[in-house]
């Protein structure tokens, strides 16, 4: 009988410990378990966070484009040379419609996505802002001219241009000076054809170091 009694305790010592055992092995599962939810609920959380915060990005970026910002920072600083360089931000992305820009006639900024024809053209009326500085973006110069410019002038320019490739012309009512030269980032103000600051900046600015795209046509665009 003392016999049995010792193996039927053995027995049940035995099956304590197997429960034992298994209740361990359960809370080490349940522990994984939740240790992997919990994980999976903060991936979600933080992958939401991050798509609600480019959502919003990209809704500020359209609401910005649909009120026709440039995207341009900055301001002009003056050389000794008498051009103007802006220093900051020249946004280059392209856009539909009408884009408000921080400088008249723009050097830079947001633009269409088609650029104005500029292979030494030279433009009776004004053209659109959008298309001409998709044109610097290429390596043009740009000149324009108001009213005040006598015919001589604008005689004499339009001449230059036409024998300049990746250059192009046109009135521009908007501006200060008579005349100005317009490159990607640059710009120069001058009261006269003959000032010898307009064949410097032809020369440096043309297809000049400031180009984005280097050697982008300047035909094929719009007229």
């Amino acid at each position: 009988m003392a016999t049995a009694k010792k193996s039927n305790n053995a027995a049940r010592k035995a099956r304590i410990e197997e429960m034992r055992r298994a209740e361990q092995a359960r809370e080490r599962r349940n522990r994984i378990l939740t240790i992997g939810a919990s994980v999976v609920v903060v991936a979600g959380l933080v992958a939401g966070a991050v798509v609600l915060v480019n959502s919003q990005s990209d809704k500020s970026d359209s609401a910005s484009d649909a009120k026709g910002g440039s995207g341009d920072s900055g301001h002009f600083v003056t050389g000794s040379d008498g051009v103007r360089t802006w220093t900051g931000k020249l946004s280059r992305t392209h856009v539909t419609g009408t884009v408000n820009y921080p400088m008249h006639p723009p050097v830079g900024g947001n633009h269409n996505p088609v650029w104005l024809n500029c292979n030494g053209n030279v433009y009776p009326k004004a053209v659109k802002d959008e298309n001409a500085v998709h044109a610097l973006e290429h390596g043009a110069v740009w000149v324009t001219y108001t009213d005040k410019a006598s015919k001589s002038d604008v005689d004499k320019l339009a001449a230059k241009v036409k024998q300049t490739p990746y250059s192009l012309m046109s009135p521009y009512a908007n501006q200060t000076a008579p005349i100005e030269l317009s490159a990607w980032g640059h710009q120069l103000s001058v009261t006269s054809a003959d000032d010898p600051k307009v064949a410097k900046f032809f020369e440096t600015y043309v297809q000049g170091k400031q180009t984005p795209e280097p050697g982008a046509s300047c035909t094929g665009g719009t007229m």
